[in-house]
């Protein structure tokens, strides 16, 4: 989002937290995402896809809770 001129005025949120909210939000719809099509992959007995796709959502998991854990330690005045 940095690309615009706000920087917090608009919606209350400085840029970089904002970023770190966006990038969290995004990790958590990609892992949600991955189930569905984790399950569709398993319907269709194709567990390389399935695979891949499990190992994806772990990632985006991680993802989010490394995301969570800096946003937190930023809002807290760390």
């Amino acid at each position: 989002m940095g690309s615009g001129a706000e920087t917090g005025g608009v919606t209350g949120t400085q840029d970089k937290d904002y970023n770190l909210i966006w990038y969290v939000e995004s990790c958590l719809n990609n892992a949600l995402r991955l189930e569905t099509s984790i399950q569709d992959a398993e319907r269709d007995k194709d567990t390389e896809v399935a695979e891949l796709f499990r190992k994806a959502q772990a990632d985006s998991r991680k993802g989010a809770e490394m995301g969570k854990g800096l946003l937190r330690a930023r809002l807290n005045g760390g």
